[in-house]
């Protein structure tokens, strides 16, 4: 079963949380808020947090008459110097997602990303592997250092 934000529930105190923080602050101020709780020992960068909200709570999907359908994903590539949190950023999305996968350097492969093909080693017969796309099917997938 893929679990997703909206198979999450959410108790009576979170509720009360949620209200609370709507009754202190403006939209925009809640969106600031909940975007700089993210990966808070980074300073600044509220542009990327806030990119990085959007991406985590989704945007809208689209059906058309014509039976063509338009997904809400959306994407981020992060593209910078070494060394201005990047890797911190996409821990810390994939953290937070409930179907997140992250993976690096070896998984970040044509092949690696899809499936592989592994042996096993009691009953050495081949089988198939999901790769870090397929597990995050219905949620985000962070890729560093992306060759």
């Amino acid at each position: 079963q893929k679990m997703r934000f909206v198979d999450l529930s959410l108790d009576d105190a979170v509720h009360r949380e949620v209200e609370q923080l709507r009754n202190r602050y403006s939209d925009e101020d809640l969106f600031s808020y909940l975007a700089q709780s993210i990966s808070p020992e980074v300073y600044g960068m509220l542009s990327i947090k806030k990119a990085l909200l959007l991406q985590l709570v989704g945007g809208s999907g689209v059906s058309k008459g014509d039976g063509m359908r338009i997904r809400g994903d959306i994407n981020i590539a992060l593209i910078g110097d070494p060394g201005v949190a990047k890797s911190q950023f996409l821990k810390r999305v994939s953290f937070l997602s409930p179907r997140g996968v992250y993976t690096t350097g070896k998984g970040s492969s044509g092949v690696g990303l899809t499936a592989s093909i592994k042996r096993d080693p009691v009953t050495n017969e081949l089988t198939l592997e999901g790769g870090a796309l397929v597990l995050a099917d219905t949620g985000i997938c962070c890729i560093d250092e992306f060759d």
